[in-house]
């Protein structure tokens, strides 16, 4: 899918009240219309009391990490002037989408690009940025570079393409892109809120974020509350796949919602499903049942949105070849810097391959767990754990399949073996 041209939806899931707000002012991207819907934003007046509005508020970060939005932005700002001499740090809007499922984020830019702008500015103004950039997608970059000479703070904000891999989008990744043109992620201990962008300060947020700042600024925490629960507040983008081509979707969806609820506002049947993919390429499998999308709770009952894509496996799919492939592929994407990644990955899809091809040999489950021990924790970046990560979820929740498969048989596909 072309997700520019794509089906838009707000949400209305059945035991959900409907919310239309990032995307509140329809298809048009000028200024003048997003001015009429939701008014002008001053980001000089905004500032003074706009962290103090973001921690009020609850705003989590909807890149994947789900991190406290106002602790990094005090963080950056802190480290900036505790220095021996202070220096102005820098912020980065990042529209990066290495993930291949996910699509709301090109969406967003598309459609509401200058909310995105709008929460730049006022960030970059609350912690006295020195230096104010977009990185996002090439193909993203004509209309962001068309709303940026509409905008009234337009000219402060840098546009960098970001290359068309997984890692790509990864915070230090994205520093790294903007500074030497190679986007590889650094060292996972060091923090951009020390040290990142030419040694300064850095605050990396994601684009939907920034647009949920933007509106935060214009009308307060309360408001953003109303929407979502008391744990997972506000509204969250969603990428949606899985129905067939041209038929994905983005959703807006509040805080604490039911998987159920969102695939079938999608216009699917979770009872036609077999599994759902939840985060993307690092994300886990789960059954299509009544799970809440939130970033934090009891496993079992709460499921991570990570940066907000859900793609759903028809009933008769394989997971266990869907899941190959997807490791495959992530083999494939790392920065090649560590062994975790060069070595742990590629094997780890060569062991995943073979029992989804239906070798029947027993002793590969174990071979995988062994990999995973191995990698886990070990990489310079979260890139192998995040791919143990759903591995570990496929084994899980296609266990059935596992045994199926290593007998020479595959309730997709039929039987391999006599």
């Amino acid at each position: 899918m072309n997700p520019v041209s794509g089906e838009l939806r707000q949400a209305s899931p059945p035991h959900a009240q409907p919310v239309s707000r990032l995307l509140a002012a329809g298809p048009e991207a000028e200024y003048a219309r997003h001015a009429d819907t939701f008014g002008h934003l001053d980001p000089d007046a905004a500032a003074p009391g706009l962290l103090n509005l973001l921690e009020a508020s609850g705003l989590t970060g909807r890149g994947g990490a789900a991190f406290a939005t106002w602790r990094k932005a005090v963080a950056t700002s802190q480290s900036a002037q505790k220095r021996l001499v202070p220096v102005r740090p820098v912020v980065i809007a990042n529209g990066a989408e290495g993930e291949p499922l996910s699509f709301k984020d090109r969406t967003l830019l598309a459609h509401a690009p200058h909310l995105v702008l709008d929460g730049l500015l006022a960030v970059a103004r609350a912690v006295a940025a020195a230096q104010v950039y977009l990185y996002a997608p090439a193909a993203s970059i004509p209309g962001a570079q068309r709303a940026l000479a509409e905008h009234p703070g337009g000219r402060r904000i840098q546009v960098v393409a970001s290359p068309d891999t997984f890692i790509s989008g990864e915070a230090s990744a994205v520093v790294n892109n903007i500074a030497t043109g190679s986007a590889i992620p650094l060292d996972k201990r060091r923090r951009l809120s020390d040290t990142g962008l030419k040694g300064r300060p850095t605050l990396v947020l994601n684009v939907e974020t920034l647009a949920h700042v933007a509106l935060i600024a214009r009308f307060g925490a309360d408001w953003f509350r109303a929407a979502g629960t008391p744990q997972d507040p506000g509204t969250r983008l969603v990428s949606v796949s899985g129905r067939g081509p041209g038929r994905d979707v983005v959703l807006e969806v509040p805080g604490g919602a039911l998987l159920t609820d969102v695939l079938q506002s999608a216009g699917m049947d979770p009872a036609t499903l077999s599994a759902v993919l939840v985060g993307g390429y690092h994300g886990r499998w789960v059954r299509p049942a009544a799970h809440v999308l939130a970033p934090n709770g009891p496993v079992g009952q709460v499921v991570r949105p990570g940066a907000g894509v859900i793609h759903a496996l028809a009933d008769g799919q394989c997971g266990l070849q869907a899941t190959a492939g997807i490791v495959t592929y992530l083999a494939g994407q790392s920065a090649r810097q560590c062994g975790p990644c060069m070595f742990g990955l590629p094997a780890m899809a060569g062991v995943l391959n073979r029992i989804a091809a239906g070798e029947q040999d027993p002793r590969l489950p174990g071979d995988l767990d062994r990999l995973a021990n191995l990698v886990t924790g070990r990489g310079a970046c979260h890139h192998p754990d995040g791919t143990v990560q759903l591995i570990g979820s496929a084994l899980e929740v296609f266990s059935g399949d596992v045994r199926s498969h290593l007998a020479g048989r595959c309730s997709a596909v039929g039987i391999w073996a006599p």
